[in-house]
């Protein structure tokens, strides 16, 4: 299995931020690219991918990944924070390698950090247009 080096990778983005953007500028009107579930989304799945990665990764890797996004597709349904890139952000979460602070800084940077970045450039530039408003609802 192939890990990420998070000491040459420590920055503000994530992989899954790719698919954030398309829902949060190509279709803001999507139930999935709310505010509500673009940050809850990834809190969600990115603190489920870290505990699943302490408790199982090293028993089980391959494992640990399928856990990690199912329980956190689980979870953002019964949350109503359901934002498919954070399945991408628990698998993240368990791929990276070694995690500074037991792996519960990823949650922070880049996670929450990169989502309240990305949600304020998505509130300037869908409200610029005058045919396009975001968000349809906050929480």
């Amino acid at each position: 299995m192939h890990c990420f080096d998070y000491r040459k990778t420590l920055m503000f983005i994530s992989g899954s931020f790719g698919a954030s953007a398309v829902l949060l500028f190509g279709a803001p009107k999507s139930p999935l690219a709310q505010p509500r579930n673009l940050i809850g989304g990834h809190l969600v799945s990115s603190t489920i991918g870290c505990v699943i990665r302490i408790l199982l990764v090293k028993y089980e890797p391959a494992v640990s990944c399928a856990l990690a996004v199912s329980v956190s597709i689980v979870c953002m349904q019964l949350t109503e924070t359901l934002h498919p890139p954070g399945g991408a952000a628990a698998l993240i979460a368990v791929l990276i390698n070694p995690l500074p602070l037991a792996g519960f800084l990823y949650i922070l940077m880049p996670v929450l950090s990169g989502c309240f970045i990305m949600l304020v450039v998505a509130l300037i530039t869908n409200n610029l247009a005058s045919k396009r408003t975001y968000p349809l609802f906050w929480w």
